[in-house]
Formats: structure tokens, sequence, C-alpha cells
């Protein structure tokens, strides 16, 4: 009898662990984060855009910092230093869209890398090739993928992968009903604060106190295909989301995020 309570004891504590694993899960990318000596983290988002698209970055950058409580992000728009190409400038993040043509992405979050985990720049790309047309010609869908791809460049991976899952309230989440995944929920800003929570050395997010150089190739090349993304590194179930490296030694290297659009559906 006393086996018995015994056994209900450790089967409550094993579930109860069980719980808070699940609550506490990290969607944290790789360990990429930016570089900085203190919080929270001041970060500059170059907006290159045109159209719709500036009050969709409004949103997102509301989102990530005015919206969270633990204050870990303290974002500005500032004008953009780029173009189509959104060329990336040191110490903060390009956000640039056009038409790049029916290529098969949505959106693409890339990030420069030193030290391993280092980010030094970064940029998000937005394609109007398919946002001007059915089905992605909604607010929902893109402010779900302005806020995930900027949401890759600060360090977050997604929370859940399978399209067909119930959604979690979150643009980290992939979904086919973007409606109530468009913003943050608790959980991004847990993590991020998580991501945050050490202090570094020195600090990546401005372009005057970047560590030693990065090697010159990196900042010439233009990363718009697949071809030059290096090695894919992880695909999702669905085959909807996938990330390329490409590799420059010493703990520098690229990361490129893509969220593909649906081979079913009719964006032309």
């Amino acid at each position: 009898m006393v086996k018995s309570a015994i056994a209900r004891v450790c089967l409550a504590v094993t579930m109860a662990i069980g719980v808070v694993a699940s609550v506490n899960a990290s969607h944290s990318w790789g360990g990429y984060h930016w570089a900085r000596t203190s919080n929270p983290l001041t970060l500059n988002l170059g907006n290159n855009l045109t159209g719709v698209w500036p009050t969709h970055l409004t949103t997102a950058k509301i989102d990530w910092d005015n919206n969270d409580p633990y204050n870990t992000m303290n974002l500005s728009i500032v004008a953009g230093s780029s173009n189509r190409n959104c060329r990336p400038k040191s110490g903060r993040i390009e956000v640039c869209n056009a038409a790049y043509g029916f290529n098969g992405w949505l959106g693409v979050a890339q990030i420069w890398i030193t030290d391993s985990v280092h980010i030094t720049q970064g940029t998000t790309k937005l394609n109007d090739s398919y946002f001007k047309s059915a089905p992605y010609n909604t607010t929902a869908w893109r402010n779900l993928v302005t806020c995930q791809e900027i949401g890759h460049t600060f360090g977050l991976d997604h929370q859940d992968e399978n399209f067909d899952n119930a959604n979690l309230d979150t643009c980290m989440d992939y979904t086919s009903d973007p409606e109530s995944n468009q913003h943050p929920n608790s959980h991004d800003y847990a993590e991020l604060h998580d991501i945050y929570a050490h202090a570094d050395t020195y600090t990546t997010s401005s372009s005057a106190t970047l560590p030693a150089a990065m090697p010159p190739a990196m900042g010439q090349l233009d990363f718009d295909t697949p071809a030059q993304w290096g090695r894919l590194v992880a695909t999702s179930r669905s085959g909807r989301q996938q990330v390329y490296e490409l590799d420059f030694g010493r703990g520098n290297k690229v990361v490129t995020h893509v969220f593909l659009a649906d081979p079913d559906a009719d964006a032309r």
C-alpha cells in the first residue's frame, strides 16, 4: 500500500515535470542573438518598404517592443539604407519588399553571424509576387510573415511547424489560417527574455562597435536565391520551412530562414 502511494506520488511528480518542460520549451534559433552589454537591446529597423508594407512594419515594431512585458527590445524604425536587393548594413536590420518572382518563398530572414552566435546584421525580405494576389493579399498574411521574419532576425525560431495543428496565437507558428497568428504571444516574449538574459562584453547593434571585421566576401555577395544560401541544414516536416547556412569559417556565417508559399495555392 505504501509502495502504491509512492508510485502515485512519483507519477504525479513526473507529470508535473512534463507540464513544466512543455511550458518552458525553447524556441531559440540556434542560440543566435545580438551582442550587447546591457538591456534593453537597442536596434534599428531600416524601412525600405513601399505600398502598404510600412503599416505592417509599424505593427511588428509595436508588437516586439511596446507590447513586450519584459522590455527586452528598444526598436526604432529608421530610413532604409538599401533597395530591392536588401543589402545589409552593420548593426541593424533592413526590411524590404519587391516582386522577387514566383520562386517559392513568401518571406526570407537572413542574419550575419560572428563568434558562432552573435548577430551583426540582418535582413527581412517580403515577396510581392505572392502578396499581390490571393490567398496572400490580406492584412493577416502580411502581419504574420512580417512579424515572423523580423522575429527570426532577433534569434527566435518557430513554436510549431505543423500547418495542420491548431493555431497557437503567435506569428511564430506556421498556419494556413493566419487570422489569430498575426502577433507574438507571451511565450515569444518569455523566450526573448531568456535569450537576452545575459550580458556580453561588446555590442553588435551598432556599426561603430563591431568586433573584428567579417571576411569581406560576407558583405560582397548577393543572397537572393537558394544557389547563394549555402548548405540546406533543416527542413520542416511540411517542407514549408527551410534553413540554409553559408559558412565562411572561424565562426563566421550567413544563415537564411525561408518561409515557403503553399505549392497548392493559386497565388499567380
